[in-house]
């Protein structure tokens, strides 16, 4: 049985009207307060409570919870702003990026979302999913909110179809003759809340799972080629952000250089190693005289039996037969770095 498995198939409890309600700002809204209300009608506690969208302070005073609103951090009294002067609080020790109501709402109650969601039982397990899903998720939606730039220098790209700006699309148009939000924000609670739980349910169900998969290959890597810097996969899986970890902590040297696994249509593939998670920086691609060649022209070049294809960037390539792909990986090793672009 799947870990969201109760996820997929428990109901809510039958609506009732509930005394408790969750207090919100009105008007133009955003990505934090939308995530945290999601998120906390999520909780047994507060899955039949009124959301209140207003900015009068009589009225926020009697909602059970605040979010957003009021220029106050008190967890015991359940008032969650960030936008107070002094506010630092981060998701944890380890992170930079401040909070907003999202993460502030994540950080107290993800973990009893997750349980509740998705069954999860192990403590340890939990940690890893609750962090996890910060980072690939509710961590970005922070940042843009409280105006942290993802990188220093002017972008070469823009990014304008992430969570936060489809969200901010759901709010009325500047020249809409209605101007009322309740309506989109309840529609744009329901687009996040989606997003939310198939975030979730991929990383407890796909990626987790997949860090055994690389824990096996990296245990038998000297037996794909003596450098062991080859990592052989028994299946293709999310193995980037375990192999990352497991060399840390195994303090494995020196570093995988390339991956190997069967990648369909009959084909194994050959994939450089980024050199950090978020890089197209290689730590060594398939070589260059090979770069953007495929079938006759790349076998009268790399003299490998059944290679089909390499990447113009260098950052993966194709064969025929496992034993063809470790060998133009083997062939490569210690081609030095070079920058594997998305194209």
């Amino acid at each position: 049985v799947s870990m969201s498995q109760k996820g997929r198939n428990s109901k809510k409890s039958p609506k009732f009207k509930s005394e408790l309600s969750i207090g919100t700002h009105g008007g133009h809204f955003h990505c934090d307060e939308v995530l945290g209300c999601f998120l906390l009608t999520q909780l047994e506690k507060f899955e039949n409570a009124e959301i209140i969208r207003t900015r009068d302070p009589a009225r926020l005073e009697k909602c059970t919870i605040v979010i957003d609103v009021g220029a106050v951090y008190d967890p015991a009294n359940l008032r969650f702003d960030h936008h107070q002067r002094g506010f630092s609080e981060t998701f944890s020790p380890k992170f930079q990026t401040t909070l907003s109501s999202a993460g502030l709402i994540y950080k107290h109650y993800g973990k009893e979302v997750l349980q509740r969601h998705f069954n999860i039982q192990d403590e340890e397990l939990l940690e890893i999913i609750h962090e996890k899903l910060y980072i690939e998720l509710v961590e970005s939606i922070d940042a843009i909110d409280n105006g942290i730039s993802q990188l220093d220098g002017t972008p070469r790209w823009k990014q304008s179809s992430h969570l936060t700006a489809r969200v901010n699309r759901q709010n009325p148009y500047w020249n809409d003759t209605d101007q009322h939000t309740d309506g989109r924000f309840k529609r744009a609670m329901s687009m996040v809340g989606e997003e939310f739980m198939e975030y979730a349910k991929y990383i407890i169900e796909a990626w987790y799972p997949a860090r055994t998969v690389v824990e096996q290959a990296l245990l038998h890597r000297f037996e794909v080629d003596p450098s062991g810097q080859i990592l052989l996969l028994d299946r293709l899986c999310p193995w980037t952000d375990h192999l990352f970890d497991l060399e840390e902590i195994e303090k494995i040297n020196p570093a995988v250089e390339f991956v190997v696994f069967e990648g369909g249509s009959n084909m194994f593939r050959v994939q450089g190693v980024p050199e950090s998670r978020d890089t197209f920086q290689l730590r060594g691609g398939l070589q260059v005289e090979w770069r953007g060649l495929c079938d006759d022209k790349l076998l009268q070049v790399c003299q490998i039996p059944g290679s089909v294809f390499v990447h113009a960037k260098g950052w993966i390539g194709g064969n025929r037969t496992k034993e063809g792909a470790i060998a133009m990986a083997s062939k490569s090793l210690g081609t030095g770095k070079t920058e594997a672009d998305s194209t």
